[in-house]
């Protein structure tokens, strides 16, 4: 049973760090194209011409998007997401293992299973699916010449399911914590060696 932990753990870490560092390049990538942006509208409007469209303003806000929801997974594993802890500081690991075993028992799976209840169905309609069944159209912009709204939509579904997925292997770590399983603990509950110092 500890070496399919083991297996399950290293691969959804793998999973969520790719899309950390993904996240990471995309923050480049939408620099780049709105900085692209903004120098064209300003010279196509110096020689008369229309440089730029709806297109690359959209395709900002789907990069910016993509950023935040690849990002989730990443987030929960290096521990970076915002904590209110000037009490939790002071608890040992493992009563804060247990009250981030609550927290992800009671708060934070539901609300990942809720996210994907509640969002699959507009993803599906997003993509052409009417009431009656049938496949139509998928949705585009209102805005000429903008982009799709169905793929940048089903990215939610993966961010929540990654997430999710994250979500277990944190509670197997704080499993682990309460039962000091060393090489499972989460990594901001790990034993760290004290500095050698130099007389």
């Amino acid at each position: 049973m500890k070496r399919i932990a083991h297996v399950y753990v290293n691969a959804i870490d793998k999973l969520s760090e790719s899309l950390g560092t993904l996240s990471m390049y995309l923050v480049i990538i939408t620099f780049v194209i709105g900085f692209a942006n903004v120098v064209l509208r300003y010279f196509g409007r110096f020689v008369g011409l229309r440089l730029t469209s709806n297109l690359f303003i959209e395709l900002q806000w789907y990069l910016y998007s993509l950023i935040f929801l690849f990002g989730f997974a990443y987030i929960l594993k290096h521990n970076i997401n915002v904590r209110v802890d000037f009490w939790y500081g002071k608890f040992s690991d493992k009563t804060k293992a247990k009250v981030d075993m609550i927290g992800h028992l009671l708060a934070l799976i539901p609300f990942c299973i809720i996210a994907l209840l509640v969002t699959w169905r507009p993803i599906l309609t997003a993509w052409g699916l009417r009431p009656n069944g049938t496949w139509g159209l998928w949705e585009l912009s209102p805005d000429p010449n903008g982009l799709p709204r169905a793929p940048i939509k089903s990215v939610i579904i993966v961010a929540f399911v990654t997430l999710l997925l994250q979500a277990i292997v944190e509670m197997i770590r704080l499993v682990a914590t309460v039962r000091d399983i060393e090489e499972l603990k989460p990594h901001h509950l790990r034993e760290i060696e004290a500095p050698i110092r130099i007389e």
